[in-house]
């Protein structure tokens, strides 16, 4: 809005909506709401959130009218011959119509008591005289304008048709728009027709980018922006009502049957995202000086894209189960330029941020914060893309993510606001460690660790990438200080599916899973609750998988066990009463050392000290006194993911099962009911001890659930007894170890007492016996099963990470959701940072400003005053940071 005035008439306009007398439909008022604005930041500015719940609580029924009058201009725009015409058919209209929407909707979604309104007003089918004649097509007419009486007689009952939903057709104008002629597409000399489903850039299913400009563009982000805030009535829900409940905007895309519509959407979103490069030139500090005009189309276009093929479609109990079909189609992806060009666009964009914090100038390259969505869309692409999976496998880029992925866990363990990112990370190498040829390839030696960051960097590290990955896993639980305990069944589920193929492991990897077997052994972490011994259950099982599958290739393993061999034998004779005595003198022990000062904090360097206390004693039995412990170790405490590795829904499955399961679940279910057991490590002889009834380990279950952890962390309620030892202990997969201990101990002890007790000479000794008694078990594989908790916490993870995006307002941004209820997380106010280069705060601002203006669109990237902090809902363990926000679990 040029003049000052004309805003003062806008703002007007506004203030009469809320002074409680209806406005006519015919009024010209109505027309000022898409002539009068310029921008976006004026609707926002302008019309401001006070001003909508006003009017939205007073006069529901202008409210109403306003949403008729700008859709109903929308849809006469789009069908109009001449659009978009300055003077006929002005793309400024359409542009401010589409404005006032995305302003509107998130204030109607945040009350539940609208929800009968919204249903009726935006979902129910529609009656409107039938066409008369051309041009009275486009005009969407109220239901109530004719009285019964009126519509009784003659001819104009024969005339009265239904026609689709309001929001059904708003959402088809709005996708008719992505690739209208002039508006987000360049006029084409081929194509007669204004809407045209071509294809925005190359890659997937097209070869040659179509031409663009900074306005199309534009267009485009103010299109995809709306459709987010459509799609964003998941932000009014909790996190366990979302993935059963649905969201009928969402719906209605995902199961769109046009297969043109269809592909056309999401390759442009697609390609727009992966062929997006960040380092096009390389001058540092370039990302302070100019801003990125592309970034915005980019970022909604993830976002977008990532919406729609996460969505689960809530299950009909009255029909057949709807398909999602952006998920379907990108499943059905078979040629390799397609992977090749997917792996590429995936690599550069996680890579980004590897570059920039290895970088010898801080700051000096550009940090993409959009790196966890694309995450998000490799996992994607794994779970519903069989021949994806293949191709990085087959061709080794498998082992390029493993470290990308690794290099964000570790980077954020630490961060509890990026938890969120972590776990998800755990789950994605999950999902790829339940490939055979996955754990296969892993025997390859790693030759780049010393170009990794130092925060992930191993000194010293010589080995291959199951070495590596079996490392970062033991600082991931040892270094996370039970931060990260809801995920260490995931981690546990990892080491168990690679096991029965990892090959010639190094000394430090075999000691690291020896060294978390004596973690998780020791008595302060199986007396902690009712459910940690089923973590060492597994832990058991991955180790008896080696040993049984491997043994020739995996001397040093083996060494690593027979020099702990005291532990294992002493977990046969674990009684309640020892247990606890350890427990006793330990915590003795430790106030001891604290009256004389002598307890220190480990380091990173000491990661195989931070389950324990630094006390190596040694009693002269064989008892589990025998393991040092440390009051912080190792109790698993709340856990609300799911770490399942396959997919409940037909469409979600990573693998390709017969069985399919349904993909929701009714609200009423238990969290039990829909979460399988988890980390049941026995061998087959102990699961033929299991009493009778008790449900057998599912192939297709993970080791861990949002369900049957989560009452784990009530550690005060918990008391062991005797009956619940014995429930346990005689379970636990020992056999192939206590075995392999008996066979090789006195050729062991030869060795020693011959005076050669190098471990040369052991490992030789080790390598050439022959081992009786011990048979190889089937391989089992803990894959990701989805279940609605799951899923909440999933959904309400990207949603956080849209949300956290937006916030800053800025160039590209509006801050679409700032202050309103969101229910799927809770939004907090933290305290502020200090003023930075980056963004002076204060009295320096509006000399930042007026320099920024003129060096080169400078972002600010924030405003003064507070923070604010989201923390995920009920299922939302989400995290995520960036310089002004942050997501916090709920129960941390």
């Amino acid at each position: 809005m040029g003049a000052s005035d004309s805003k003062l008439v806008f703002k007007k306009g506004v203030f009469r909506l809320s002074e409680g007398k209806v406005i006519p439909p015919d009024d010209p008022y109505w027309t000022s709401f898409w002539e009068l604005p310029e921008s976006t930041e004026d609707v926002f500015t302008l019309f401001s959130a006070t001003d909508i719940r006003r009017s939205r609580d007073v006069s529901l029924a202008n409210l109403e009218t306003l949403i008729l009058a700008v859709t109903s201009r929308l849809f006469v725009l789009r069908n109009h011959p001449s659009f978009p015409h300055p003077d006929l058919a002005p793309e400024r209209d359409a542009l401010n119509c589409i404005r006032v929407l995305t302003r509107l909707l998130p204030f109607l979604y945040e009350v539940d008591q609208l929800d009968p309104w919204e249903e009726q007003f935006f979902w129910a089918v529609r009656k409107r005289p039938a066409k008369a004649g051309p041009g009275t097509g486009s005009e969407v007419l109220f239901d109530e304008s004719k009285t019964d009486d009126e519509t009784k007689s003659g001819e104009t009952t024969d005339k009265v048709e239904e026609i689709k939903p309001l929001a059904e057709e708003l959402l088809d104008t709005l996708t008719d728009l992505l690739f209208f002629t002039n508006f987000t597409l360049p006029p084409s000399p081929i194509s007669k027709s204004k809407v045209t489903y071509t294809i925005w850039q190359s890659g997937v299913g097209c070869n040659t980018a179509v031409a663009t400009s900074k306005e199309l563009e534009s267009n485009r982000c103010e299109v995809l922006r709306l459709l987010l805030t459509i799609a964003s009535k998941s932000l009014y829900m909790t996190a366990n009502i979302l993935p059963v409940k649905g969201t009928k905007a969402l719906t209605y895309m995902t199961t769109c049957p046009d297969k043109q519509v269809v592909l056309s959407v999401l390759c442009s979103l697609l390609n727009t995202t992966l062929k997006y490069n960040p380092a096009s030139w390389r001058v540092p500090y370039d990302h302070v000086v100019f801003k990125d005009p592309k970034q915005a189309l980019v970022t909604y276009s993830l976002q977008f894209l990532l919406i729609l093929l996460l969505y689960p479609i809530p299950e009909r109990p009255d029909g057949p189960q709807s398909k999602n079909y952006y998920r379907h189609f990108l499943g059905r992806l078979h040629r390799a330029q397609d992977f090749q060009f997917l792996v590429e666009g995936m690599t550069k964009i996680l890579h980004q941020p590897v570059q920039a914090n290895a970088s010898y100038l801080p700051g000096s390259q550009k940090s993409l914060k959009w790196a966890p969505e694309m995450i998000i869309l490799f996992w994607e692409t794994l779970q519903c893309n069989k021949r994806f999976r293949s191709f990085l496998i087959d061709t080794d880029r498998a082992h390029d993510f493993v470290i990308l992925i690794l290099f964000y866990a570790l980077e954020y363990r630490s961060d509890a606001a990026n938890h969120g990112v972590v776990r998800m990370c755990v789950f994605v190498l999950q999902t790829l460690s339940s490939e055979p040829s996955f754990g296969q390839g892993l025997n390859k030696t790693f030759e780049g660790q010393n170009s990794l960051p130092t925060s992930v960097r191993i000194p010293g590290f010589h080995g291959s990438y199951g070495d590596y990955l079996i490392i970062s896993i033991y600082t991931l639980i040892t270094a996370s200080k039970s931060r990260l305990q809801a995920i260490y069944p995931a981690l546990l589920a990892i080491i168990n599916n690679i096991a029965a193929y990892v090959e010639n492991l190094g000394a430090t990897a075999s000691a690291k899973i020896v060294q978390l077997f004596d973690s998780m052994s020791s008595p302060s972490f199986l007396l902690a609750n009712d459910g940690n011994h089923a973590l060492l259950s597994s832990l058991l099982e991955s180790m008896n998988a080696i040993i049984e599958h491997q043994y020739k290739s995996n001397a040093n393993f083996v060494y690593a066990i027979l020099r702990s061999k005291k532990k294992f034998e002493a977990l046969r004779t674990f009684t309640l009463e020892s247990g606890q005595e350890q427990i006793e003198r330990q915590n003795q022990k430790r106030k001891e050392q604290a009256m004389d000062g002598g307890a220190t904090s480990p380091t990173r360097g000491e990661a195989s000290e931070s389950l324990r206390s630094p006390s190596t004693h040694q009693p002269r039995t064989p008892t589990l006194t025998d393991v040092p412990e440390e009051s912080s170790a190792f109790a698993i405490g709340e856990d609300d993911d799911s770490d399942d590795e396959h997919d409940t829904r037909p469409s979600r499955r990573p693998s390709s099962p017969p069985t399919q399961n349904s993909r929701a679940a009714s609200i009423a279910s238990s969290v039990d009911d829909t979460v399988p057991p988890q980390l049941r490590g026995m061998s087959e002889k102990a699961r033929g001890k299991r009493p009778v009834g008790t449900p057998a380990f599912s192939r297709h279950s993970s080791t861990t659930s949002l369900g049957n952890y989560s009452g784990l962390s009530t550690v005060g309620g918990f008391e062991p007894s005797v009956q619940w030892i014995e429930t346990w202990l005689p379970q636990l997969p020992l056999h192939t170890i206590l075995t392999l201990i008996q066979e090789l101990s006195p050729a062991i002890s030869r060795v020693s007492s011959s005076g050669d007790p190098h471990s040369r000479s052991v490992l030789q000794v080790i390598h050439g016996a022959q081992i009786h008694g011990i048979e190889p078990s089937a391989v089992r594989v803990h894959l990701f099963e989805w279940s609605p908790l799951s899923l909440g916490w999933y959904e309400s993870l990207l949603w956080g990470f849209i949300f956290t995006s937006e916030m800053h307002v800025s160039k590209g941004t509006v801050g679409v959701w700032n202050g309103t209820g969101i229910r799927l997380f809770r939004v907090q106010e933290t305290a502020a940072e200090g003023p930075t280069l980056m963004a002076p705060r204060g009295a320096v601002d509006a000399v930042g400003s007026n320099i920024v203006q003129r060096i080169g669109n400078l972002n600010l990237g924030g405003s003064g005053g507070s923070q604010t902090r989201l923390a995920t809902g009920e299922a939302g363990h989400a995290g995520l940071s960036s310089s002004t926000t942050s997501l916090r679990d709920q129960g941390s």
